[in-house]
């Protein structure tokens, strides 16, 4: 029996790279899974089930785990997804970098740990190193799927695009859309006609100078499109119509809209950082170093205007491997049996 850990998840109605993991991971473990909150699934638990969270915790907001884990009522494994709070503080919600550090001793000891990259499996263990933590569990990396609503993968290079980019991401200073709509007011000053669709809730402690920002930028530019809460379907239509995703991000743990884009076929402008070098080494993506607007420009211009240059990254998109949330639910079943 697995324990599937739902105490956040369940009450959230946002789309953020965490909800989605609980979700979809969830959804192809159901099976084999239970849903839990809280702790009353312990008293119910059996020495060879596994409690498995992708949830990012305190032990102020879960009362009862210091205890928990000393008593161990079953196999604990723990998703991990980055130390981005630890490594970037200034740009990161306080609470986050409050809650952190405890979350990562917590993580210490579990009996495994599957972090969503080797940037952050290294993260997670140079951190316990540097703690001097004898005692460690086994960390193990996983691949995150592609098919963001389970949807079919696009395997067409030849699809029809508009001049449409699309950045998926909370809106806020790690996610660097500010860096981003400096570009494009470049090349729209330079007469450039394209749209940018940026999607995105903002960020409450963060994100709202850049909401203003780009409220203030609607009413002088046409092509600018903002979508504060759209649904899967509402994404999907959008990833139909792009003709190249771009994520200008400063740190991730991941970068799953990476994969997500190119399981729908379109090709990635990317930051060229650990984890999303990961994601574009099996092709569709183009990595560009972070915050060179020169660069940047020139990239996007490419594609933009350089049909061979767009149906080289098409066609490496569709025509690379992409795992399926299906092949994450059974890696992660392998894991736990072994």
């Amino acid at each position: 029996m697995i324990w599937f850990d739902c105490t956040k998840a369940a009450k959230t109605g946002h789309h953020s790279g965490l909800q989605r993991v609980s979700v979809r991971l969830r959804a192809e473990l159901s099976q084999a899974a239970s849903e839990v909150a809280g702790l009353e699934w312990a008293s119910n638990a059996k020495r060879d089930d596994w409690f498995l969270t992708a949830e990012v915790f305190s032990p102020n907001e879960r009362p009862g785990w210091d205890a928990l884990l000393e008593k161990r009522p079953c196999r604990l494994a723990a998703i991990f997804h980055d130390a981005i709070p630890m490594k970037h503080p200034q740009i990161t919600w306080p609470q986050s970098v409050a809650r952190h550090p405890a979350y990562l001793k917590m993580l210490s000891r579990f009996d495994l740990v599957l972090a969503v990259s080797e940037a952050s499996r290294c993260e997670l263990i140079g951190y316990w190193s540097w703690l001097g933590l004898a005692n460690t569990p086994r960390v193990e990396v996983i691949t995150l799927g592609a098919d963001f609503d389970g949807g079919s993968r696009v395997t067409n290079p030849h699809r029809e695009s508009d001049p449409l980019l699309l950045c998926v991401g909370i809106l806020e200073p790690r996610k660097n859309q500010s860096f981003l709509l400096d570009v494009c007011e470049t090349l729209w000053n330079e007469g450039h006609q394209f749209d940018l669709h940026l999607v995105g809730r903002v960020n409450p402690h963060f994100g709202p100078p850049l909401e203003h920002r780009i409220n203030h930028l609607q009413r002088q530019r046409s092509g600018l499109h903002y979508h504060s809460a759209l649904d899967d379907a509402g994404l999907g239509k959008l990833y139909a119509r792009a003709r190249v995703a771009v994520f200008p991000t400063i740190a991730e743990g991941c970068g799953l809209p990476v994969l997500e884009s190119l399981g729908r076929g379109v090709p990635c402008l990317c930051s060229d950082i650990a984890p999303i070098r990961e994601n574009a080494a099996g092709g569709g993506a183009m990595l560009l170093p972070v915050n060179d607007a020169p660069a940047w420009k020139r990239a996007i211009l490419a594609c933009l205007q350089s049909d061979a240059e767009f149906r080289r990254l098409a066609t490496e998109a569709t025509t690379r491997s992409l795992p399926t949330w299906r092949e994450t639910a059974d890696a992660v079943r392998a894991l736990l049996s072994r």
